[in-house]
């Protein structure tokens, strides 16, 4: 049987989304997380996905073939992590995703409908100063015995279980 996810989402009635997430990750420093995170980002119909303090020259090639289609439907902004958080609309909740003192399971917490999810590098997270600005942490919980994931992969986890809990539970 041969699959096409564009035919299939056509025929679908996926209810739409009022209030779209925004992304921000901080120091990533691989190209392919870039392009993977961008397409997350598409995937729920953001249009931009931010950059904190971004250190290194990322080979546009690499991120482009990771993201797909959604290098052009997502704008790719840098900003510097001691501006960002004043820019966050007022409305709008800053949620980490880290495995922090005082976060809780990311499947046991209600998210709140206008939501900034907010990463960290790949091998150190995020900082305690920036943890500090946030209004929550949330981690996923790992019953394996690998108790670390891609960036790209947790942003995937918390996402989709953001959208879940503004779609698809009764409310």
């Amino acid at each position: 049987m041969e699959t096409n996810s564009v035919a299939f989402f056509k025929s679908e009635s996926t209810p739409e989304l009022s209030v779209k997430p925004i992304v921000a990750a901080w120091k990533v420093k691989n190209p392919q997380n870039v392009g993977s995170l961008m397409r997350l980002v598409d995937n729920l119909g953001g249009e931009k996905l931010i950059l904190l303090d971004d250190e290194n020259d990322k080979r546009e090639a690499s991120i482009r073939k990771t993201a797909g289609l959604s290098f052009k439907n997502v704008q790719l902004c840098y900003q510097a992590a001691d501006e960002f958080f004043s820019s966050v609309p007022d409305d709008y909740s800053v949620c980490a995703i880290e495995t922090a003192e005082g976060a809780t399971n990311v499947f046991e917490t209600a998210l709140p409908e206008k939501i900034v999810f907010l990463l960290g590098s790949e091998v150190r997270g995020l900082s305690d100063s920036l943890l500090e600005c946030c209004n929550q942490a949330v981690y996923i919980p790992m019953t394996g015995k690998c108790k670390s994931m891609n960036i790209s992969h947790a942003l995937a986890v918390c996402l989709f279980e953001w959208q879940r809990q503004q779609l698809f539970t009764a409310k």
